[in-house]
């Protein structure tokens, strides 16, 4: 395929991501946009207890299959069906299932870590990055960890503490400055939101 294009959409956890994610969605699902997660590249730990993989550092750009990620970008640049995997926050593990990608004007790319990794923001054309403050983006988390993942309060914060801000620290605030956009509270804010949808559908018409 010609002209595709693909914008990556990081930032902080709880910063606002998918919320924009779905505003791009909606703005261009005329262009049968498709959407990648970073997510669902998870590696796979079965030689692990239940007990062992919650102890894992999740944040951490090793443990995604990133690689894998970037070929299913490439495949369906180039107009080839993908079989994205899936990945379970309840049992922290890669699911059975796989989520059929079927090639697209509109490629999104949604992650904390994605733009830390050379080889994929190399492959985005437009790469926006969401900036929000901590203490929102640790509320916004508990929240969806509570509601959405079965986790308990302590055990969310435990692991704020101890590996997803320092892990956002290290790697994905720094990654910043690979953004060709940056947009404070991501989908939340409506002005840049609808500035940035303008610039991508100029791409998109050209």
């Amino acid at each position: 395929m010609k002209d595709v294009v693909v914008i990556g959409v990081a930032g902080g956890t709880g910063s606002g991501k998918s919320t924009l994610v779905k505003r791009l969605q909606e703005a261009f699902k005329n262009d049968d946009v498709a959407t990648i997660c970073h997510d669902f590249y998870y590696k796979a730990h079965p030689e692990l207890t239940y007990e062992e993989r919650t102890k894992l550092n999740y944040d951490h750009p090793d443990a995604f299959d990133t690689w894998l990620m970037v070929e299913h970008i490439k495949a369906l640049k180039e107009g080839k069906d993908v079989e994205c995997p899936t990945y379970s926050f309840v049992e922290h593990n890669r699911a059975d299932e796989t989520l059929p990608i079927k090639p697209s004007k509109v490629i999104i790319v949604d992650g904390i870590l994605i733009f830390e990794n050379e080889e994929l923001r190399n492959i985005m054309d437009i790469k926006v990055f969401v900036d929000t403050d901590a203490d929102v983006r640790l509320a916004r988390r508990i929240l969806r960890d509570v509601r959405e993942r079965g986790r308990s309060m302590e055990s969310v914060i435990s692991q704020y503490t101890t590996t997803v801000k320092p892990m956002h620290e290290q790697f994905v605030e720094p990654s910043k400055r690979y953004a060709d956009v940056i947009i404070p509270e991501g989908g939340f804010n409506s002005v840049a939101v609808s500035m940035l949808i303008q610039n991508i559908r100029s791409i998109v018409d050209k």
